[in-house]
């Protein structure tokens, strides 16, 4: 909303300073200030008013120490994160853009899902909340919607180099300059390229192409999964990346829930995953950059990074009242809200097979209930007694039950997500 009144201004009055807003970098910047601004100063206001509402975190007697002291915490804080990311994006971001418009359904979604779930423990009295399959559901669905508009919508393309300038064969001026339009012998639209010391033409394409890491060309096709059925196997293309979509979106979102443990744990993970999500996105929309690291150049993805900052700042804004001891927990509002915002964001960046490093916390949490509650039934069936892998999973309860304090587990969580974003940024470089 801003960015258009004040470039109008900019245009209309040529006013001092109002073609800042030009920049994403300065944007990014002012939308990361605001996101920290709500959270932290309404963050205070919510919290008073869940305590009036009596909205308080039932807690399951699991033997942990400290455990007793969370009961009656406000819980739902995860709505001052919707409205920290949601209204720097509307004010800062170019709406219309459709990665933006993506992102803000992709909050609303899942914090509807979340919000529901914490309805119905707090308010229906219902420990269990909404039934686990009704989650799926919601988190299927969300997948759907953004695999399929991804597939088909005609601004989310890819550049691809398709020709070296001496196999252009008509253009509609004599001299080849920047301005002028170049077309190949089909009679599409090129954009001329500088790289290598040499001048090269691409397109803009649409494009199941994704990056992936320590692969020699940086690039994997989802529809060549199927290239074994034949020539047709690109009609098939769709169903693949939806799968693909699916399993990343319900994966993440249930890895950040799981996570969302002890106090700050989640939270702090998320910002650090969220500084790393905004530098992939910068790079992927800027097409030197792009270039020069040899990924996939994506138009008009540039303005993710704002969505990114306010996601970054909303999760540092609610860290201030969610650090130990906590004095709100962000309940699945917070939680599957966060899990599906990353999720989403690094297929919007094609970078979603970076997830598994990136998100190495969430997916270490994930499994360790897997292998949990894997092995206990494996070992109950054919023994009669089930055993466990951990004194307790997810993870973090194992380290609680081993006698380590929450913050101590917290920050070391925080130093190996750290280890985690900087080996995802490397990869970058490596074949």
């Amino acid at each position: 909303m801003l960015y258009h009144l004040f470039t109008y201004l900019d245009k209309q009055f040529d006013f001092p300073g109002f073609g800042l807003f030009q920049f994403i970098s300065f944007r990014a910047g002012m939308a990361m200030i605001l996101s920290l601004i709500i959270t932290t100063v309404y963050g205070n206001r919510l919290i008073s008013y869940l305590r009036y509402k009596q909205v308080g975190e039932t807690v399951r007697n699991l033997g942990l120490e400290g455990q007793n002291q969370k009961q009656g915490t406000p819980t739902m804080g995860g709505l001052i994160i919707i409205a920290g990311i949601l209204i720097p994006v509307l004010l800062f971001a170019r709406i219309e853009n459709i990665y933006i418009i993506l992102m803000i359904i992709t909050t609303v979604w899942m914090g509807a899902i979340g919000f529901l779930d914490d309805y119905i423990k707090v308010f229906k009295k219902n420990k269990e909340g909404l039934a686990g399959k009704f989650k799926i559901v919601g988190q299927v669905g969300l997948s759907l919607i953004i695999g399929w508009t991804m597939f088909f919508h005609p601004d989310i393309l890819v550049r691809q180099t398709v020709s070296q300038v001496s196999e252009v064969t008509k253009s509609t001026k004599g001299n080849i300059t920047f301005k002028e339009e170049i077309f190949n012998e089909k009679g599409e639209k090129l954009i001329r390229v500088e790289k290598n010391n040499g001048i090269y033409y691409a397109k803009d394409v649409k494009s199941t192409i994704t990056n992936i890491p320590f692969y020699k060309n940086n690039e994997f096709d989802y529809a060549k999964v199927l290239k074994f059925l034949g020539d047709d196997y690109q009609k098939y293309s769709l169903v693949v990346f939806l799968l693909f979509v699916i399993v990343i979106i319900t994966a993440v979102s249930n890895g950040a829930n799981i996570t969302d443990g002890i106090d700050g744990l989640a939270t702090g993970t998320s910002a650090i995953i969220g500084i790393t999500l905004a530098l992939l996105a910068y790079v992927s929309g800027n097409t030197i950059i792009a270039d020069y690291l040899k990924i996939i150049y994506i138009p008009n993805s540039g303005e993710l990074v704002i969505f990114a900052a306010s996601f970054v700042g909303a999760c540092i804004g609610f860290l201030w009242y969610n650090a130990y001891p906590a004095q709100v927990f962000m309940g699945d509002t917070g939680s599957l809200t966060i899990g599906g915002i990353i999720a989403v964001f690094a297929i919007m960046i094609r970078k979603e097979l970076l997830i598994p490093i990136l998100c190495g916390v969430f997916l270490i949490e994930n499994l360790s209930v897997i292998m949990q509650v894997s092995w206990f039934k494996y070992t109950k069936r054919k023994s009669g007694e089930g055993k466990r892998i951990f004194l307790m999973a997810p993870l973090h309860h194992h380290f609680q039950k081993k006698g380590y304090h929450e913050s101590k587990i917290v920050s070391r969580f925080w130093i190996v997500g750290i280890l985690l974003a900087i080996i995802t940024i490397v990869t970058l470089k490596l074949r």
